[in-house]
């Protein structure tokens, strides 16, 4: 999900209506998982994409602060 971050994926889950998860899984250490939401309409609202990017965003830097 580039409109997210650079490596940002989504997981699809399609029980009880729609779920999505966002993650990144590029580092060697973890899977984070940046942000999951109920979709109630056909696009992802910019609230939940401001939110995981936000999340990605904070991720990065604090990897950059911890070399």
């Amino acid at each position: 999900m580039p409109s997210v971050g650079e490596g940002v994926n989504e997981i699809r889950v399609h029980a009880d209506g729609e779920h999505r998860v966002l993650y990144v899984a590029k580092f060697e250490e973890a899977v984070y998982v940046l942000h999951a939401f109920a979709k109630k309409t056909r696009r992802a609202s910019k609230q939940d994409i401001a939110a995981a990017a936000a999340r990605f965003r904070a991720l990065v830097q604090e990897r950059v602060r911890k070399r």
